[in-house]
């Protein structure tokens, strides 16, 4: 996304925010029911959901995600009600400060884009509006932040990316840089050559040490050395301002990823496809088409492989996660418009990490979603630990049987994509 559809959305951005944290949890109950401490604090919708339950496909399929959790904010911890205090308190301001305390606000995502998880685990979100780097642990939400104007100097941030040594890779689209920080979050150097316009979404491939920028304002991904930060080469030609369609081509190429030959994926915004090259640059396949369901692509932005190779693609416009083999074939989706887990507005950023775990974006309201990926090993074995209990069941009688017969004999357990 461009910085200047980023500002358009800037004040929707914080309502969604703002809803999105009343909806998480209550921070202030009502006067009346905060002075009784044995009143009961009311339970949002949100905290009635059992969210153990929420994965798709839906049962009796076998479950390939999972949803886990959600990313916002700092972590809220409600004050303890203070005592009263005396008239020299009073006097000396000392209640009036701590009450500026109690009332400070929480950091919060506006408009998270890139996405990236280092090998302690914690996720990175880039917020080019709040122009910050947020960093979650993941077990307890807790958040700590690389600061514009403290730990480095930004722009308008897009995208992310670590290498195997947790060095960070930010892509600035106002600075025209990638600027790169080491593992302790310092500044070891910035790359700006070949004329970065609007560089995004970036991967780095670890073996061969090269680092891909997708610059949606060139039409061009740049591959840098990762280590010496100098151009090496191009893919795409600049200048034609998203026009060219052919293969190997580019119209605003918004995001990167590599599977585990180092081959590259992209996803050609404005083409609404994907295009694939090896590691030397060479054109390999293009795939999608423009349309406005589930199979096709409307605004393809995040881009991530999963351990089993298949390919995830964010649609910013259809708010949909879409899953595909590496040559095309669409296996399943989900996801739609809405607040609620498990739902996107304004999707953006995509990440899958080692641990099977996948990370979303979203920029209206700002938050990272993390679910879980169970890979087609673990698809087969929940298909064969329902057939031994049916077997069981069949065993011990016909009646016991009849009913999970019926459900791994579904169709949907046949759905069971990816495979």
């Amino acid at each position: 996304m461009t910085s200047r559809n980023r500002k358009q959305v800037g004040m929707a951005a914080m309502l969604g925010v703002l809803l999105s944290l009343g909806l998480a949890a209550p921070l202030h109950a009502d006067k009346k029911k905060k002075d009784d401490p044995n009143a009961a604090a009311k339970k949002t919708v949100l905290e009635e959901i059992d969210y153990s339950k929420l994965v798709w496909p839906n049962p009796p399929a076998p479950t390939r995600v999972k949803y886990l959790n959600y990313f916002c904010c700092d972590k809220y911890v409600a004050a303890a009600p203070k005592q009263k205090s005396s008239w020299m308190d009073r006097m000396a301001g000392a209640d009036s400060a701590q009450q500026k305390q109690l009332d400070k606000p929480l950091f919060a995502l506006w408009t998270p884009y890139g996405i990236a998880v280092d090998s302690k685990g914690t996720v990175y979100a880039a917020d080019g509006k709040v122009g910050a780097i947020f960093m979650f642990n993941t077990e307890t939400k807790e958040l700590t932040m690389i600061k514009n104007g403290v730990q480095a100097h930004f722009g308008d941030i897009i995208g992310l990316a670590i290498d195997d040594a947790d060095r960070l890779f930010v892509s600035d689209t106002k600075f025209h840089r990638i600027l790169v920080l080491d593992k302790d979050h310092k500044v070891e150097g910035a790359i700006s050559e070949g004329n970065l316009v609007d560089p995004a979404g970036m991967a780095i491939d670890n073996e061969n040490r090269f680092l891909y920028v997708a610059d949606a304002g060139r039409d061009q991904v740049m591959v840098y050395d990762a280590d010496k930060l100098n151009l090496l080469r191009t893919i795409g030609t600049a200048g034609k301002k998203h026009t060219l369609t052919e293969a190997g081509q580019f119209s605003a190429p918004t995001n990167v990823a590599l599977d585990a030959d180092n081959n590259l994926y992209v996803t050609d915004m404005f083409n609404n496809r994907v295009e694939v090259f090896d590691a030397d640059g060479n054109f390999i396949r293009a795939w999608g088409k423009s349309g406005d369901r589930p199979g096709y692509f409307t605004r393809p932005k995040g881009i991530a492989i999963d351990a089993d190779g298949h390919v995830w693609v964010a649609d910013g416009q259809l708010d949909i996660l879409q899953v595909y083999t590496q040559d095309g074939q669409f296996l399943m989706w989900m996801g739609g418009h809405g607040l609620f887990p498990g739902q996107f507005r304004a999707l953006a950023g995509l990440y899958i990490d080692k641990n099977n775990r996948i990370f979303t974006s979203e920029q209206y309201p700002g938050r990272v979603q993390m679910f879980r990926y169970f890979t087609d090993d673990e698809a087969r074995a929940q298909i064969k630990q329902r057939q031994a209990e049916v077997d069981k069941k069949r065993s011990e009688g016909p009646k016991a049987a009849a009913a999970d017969t019926a459900a791994t004999s579904s169709p949907a357990s046949s759905a069971a994509k990816p495979q």
